[in-house]
């Protein structure tokens, strides 16, 4: 691997785990202890609410009793050399926050159906293949955040059964070229697919009453849909790094679209300047 390759990761790592604190700060309860030592929670047990145990060795005894931590609301991992879950990890029903990032688990938690509570998961840098079908019992999960494995990442059909996911985020993964699967979840607002071989879009935008933030970079994506029109929601829209040459003149209709970033796309100046004209109150970014 190339030096300017490895930057790049790690640029990628440090801005991910960035992003990833500003959401563990937004869960448990207000002004709670944040226990960054899995011994120390172990010693309290009790009301240990949150737990961030990032750039931490964890010793394999603790790490077999985190289940007893079972007020724990927010748990992060990160460059644990981790490659499992603990024993009787789905003892943690008051989970609503769990992120792991550059550990090398290969699956998710065997039993989803207790996270009944969970309102936010990522996993970063994993070895991870799939999104089981069972990922449906996360019935109040609202941000889903994925990415960063060196597989190909295949998508489940009961994603349309989580009625209050709002935010997904896949990138850096190999999916299929097209994830219908994604465009069947109706309540999401925000939506990213970058780098992840996606190379067309559903035609069915009438889903996405609700979508305002569309964002699919440095893909092999040449063609947007006439029907692109009908999320009429849409405030922004992200397509950096394509091979797309035109837009539908429908994208005109969008009137709360307020950004457009088409850089990085091989678009003539003809192009350009129709679009300025169909689209006089959007900021365009070519």
């Amino acid at each position: 691997m190339s030096l300017s390759k490895i930057k790049i990761l790690l640029l990628c790592f440090v801005s991910l785990n960035l992003i990833g604190q500003k959401e563990f700060d937004k869960y448990g309860p207000a002004g709670c202890v944040v226990y960054t030592d899995l011994k120390e929670a172990l010693k309290v047990e009790t009301r240990v609410y949150k737990l961030d145990l990032s750039y931490k060795k964890i010793e394999p005894k603790a790490y077999e009793k985190l289940h007893k931590l079972k007020d724990l609301q927010a748990l992060k991992l990160g460059s644990n050399e981790l490659t499992d879950y603990p024993k009787d990890f789905e003892n943690l029903t008051n989970l609503v926050y769990f992120a792991s990032y550059n550990n090398k688990l290969t699956a998710f938690p065997p039993n989803l159906r207790p996270f009944g509570l969970l309102y936010y998961l990522e996993l970063q840098h994993t070895k991870i293949d799939s999104i089981p079908a069972q990922i449906a019992f996360l019935n109040k999960l609202q941000s889903f955040k994925f990415g960063n494995t060196d597989d190909t990442l295949s998508l489940p059909t009961t994603l349309n059964f989580l009625k209050n996911l709002k935010d997904v985020s896949i990138e850096n993964c190999v999916m299929d070229s097209f994830p219908k699967q994604l465009f069947k979840v109706t309540t999401l607002n925000f939506l990213n697919l970058s780098n992840t071989n996606t190379h067309y879009l559903t035609k069915h935008f009438e889903r996405f009453q609700n979508l305002e933030i569309l964002i699919i970079e440095n893909n092999p994506l040449a063609t947007i849909p006439f029907d692109i029109y009908k999320a009429q929601k849409l405030r922004l829209i992200s397509l950096r790094g394509n091979k797309i040459t035109k837009l539908p003149d429908s994208i005109s209709q969008l009137e709360n679209l307020t950004l457009l970033d088409l850089r990085g796309n091989p678009m003539d100046k003809e192009e350009i300047e129709k679009l300025k004209i169909l689209l006089p109150g959007c900021e365009i970014k070519f």
